[in-house]
């Protein structure tokens, strides 16, 4: 993500809760690069990419500097260069590492940060230890912390995808689990969703990030949205259809893309004796034609929906159906599936229900970046990560496969440039 939005919290877990989710979200992370080697680890092959261990270094720092530092009498910083290495966008905090150079930090070692993860957790034990005597803003900033690594977590599991895929060997980064899936496609539908007024943003108990909020009332007229993602053999006939070829359904920056990138197909999608293949978290593997494409800008998904006479949902639209259709996780692909990438529909899915709303794929809507009437920018350094990037950027709504379960709900706003494809991005039609 983009990193995507930092703040609010509202309701906050106990004590000892918050202590134990701290030691699974972090073991998570951990895990999420076992599989690597070393030399994987430092690799930054494109400048929206984080080497592997910049990630677990930044998301030490984090628990350090808005945690420990400040809640923790006489901790002792671990290493007075590492606010400087691992800081990210955060201006009011001081200068750091250019991100296009993160790559260059060969040093210092994995061992090393690894050793300065273990160090933390120690010192985050005790403080959590103290939890009870402490001001409820820790509490807060310890669930905003849980989040943020949470985000990292999703940015691992795409960047390790995209770093392997520049190698010449394709490696694997775990061997398949499941065998490959039928390529049966579940018939689409068109599900009527009434408009008028309604009400979008977060109320209520638990977490949000701050550019959730404040909750309003937005008019919608009536429209219609498709009951599943668009799937990579329905891309495939845009593809052959010539639609890369075709300036008509493409926006005149998109166009422009497509011509100097020499773009031909979704990110990772290779051609072979005649055969299409993709490049996943499993090696290169035949394209299946029934799963959710994924790995498409704003540009290619606008210009799909274009060519099928249909459009793109606002971030709106989007909610409002989430909401009518009571979304939920359940039966969606997330990260702990360990799949690492998005599911077919089964062919048995109820027709007159919207299903892979919530994971599988994020999905590109029509809509700016934009703050929400009555929004207010977080105060100091934590609020740098939202308002700042609120300008030249679309919203994508649900979650990926990538996404962990427990940090996505319908009001989520995540946020990109309308060329990147990195991320398991999708389409959803509406009319």
């Amino acid at each position: 993500m983009s990193v995507a939005p930092h703040s609010a919290a509202t309701a906050v877990a106990s004590p000892s809760s918050l202590a134990d989710r701290f030691q699974m979200v972090r073991q998570q992370s951990e895990a999420l690069c076992r599989p690597l080697l070393p030399e994987d680890t430092v690799v930054q092959p494109t400048i929206d990419v984080s080497p592997p261990k910049w990630h677990l270094a930044h998301t030490t720092w984090f628990w350090e500097t808005f945690l420990l530092r400040e809640y923790l009498p006489g901790y002792e910083v671990y290493h007075p260069d590492y606010a400087f290495l691992f800081n990210s966008y955060y201006n009011s905090l001081g200068s750091r590492v250019n991100r296009a150079d993160r790559g260059t930090l060969s040093r210092p070692p994995l061992r090393d940060v690894y050793a300065y993860r273990t160090y933390v957790d120690e010192h985050m034990a005790r403080l959590l230890s103290l939890a009870d005597t402490l001001p409820p803003t820790v509490g807060e900033l310890v669930e905003l912390g849980l989040q943020h690594e949470q985000q990292h977590q999703e940015l691992l599991a795409t960047d390790i995808k995209y770093i392997l895929s520049t190698s010449p060997l394709a490696p694997a980064y775990l061997e398949p689990t499941l065998a490959p899936a039928p390529a049966i496609l579940a018939p689409a539908a068109w599900l009527p969703v009434p408009g008028g007024m309604h009400r979008i943003g977060f109320e209520g108990e638990g977490f949000c990030f701050d550019n959730e909020l404040a909750p309003h009332d937005t008019y919608v007229a009536d429209f219609e949205l498709q009951n599943r993602l668009v799937t990579n053999a329905e891309f495939l006939e845009f593809i052959e259809a010539g639609g890369y070829r075709d300036f008509r359904y493409w926006l005149g920056e998109g166009w422009d893309l497509v011509n100097s990138q020499g773009w031909e197909a979704p990110l990772y999608w290779t051609k072979q004796a005649g055969n299409w293949q993709r490049f996943s978290h499993h090696g290169l593997q035949p394209l299946n034609l029934a799963a959710p494409v994924t790995h498409i800008s704003f540009y290619e998904a606008d210009a799909y929906a274009q060519w099928r006479g249909c459009r793109l949902p606002s971030e709106q639209e989007w909610e409002i159906a989430a909401r009518h259709f009571g979304a939920t996780p359940t039966g969606g692909t997330f990260l702990e599936s360990n799949l690492y990438d998005p599911q077919p529909l089964p062919t048995d899915a109820d027709p007159t229900q919207c299903h892979q709303l919530l994971g599988d794929a994020w999905e590109w809507t029509y809509s700016a970046y934009h703050p929400y009437p009555g929004y207010q920018r977080a105060a100091g350094a934590l609020g740098e990560y939202n308002g700042k990037f609120m300008i030249n950027q679309l919203v994508l709504r649900g979650g990926s496969c990538a996404t962990p379960e427990s940090h996505i709900r319908i009001t989520y706003r995540n946020f990109f440039h309308a060329d990147k494809r990195w991320q398991f991005t999708g389409i959803r039609l509406a009319r």
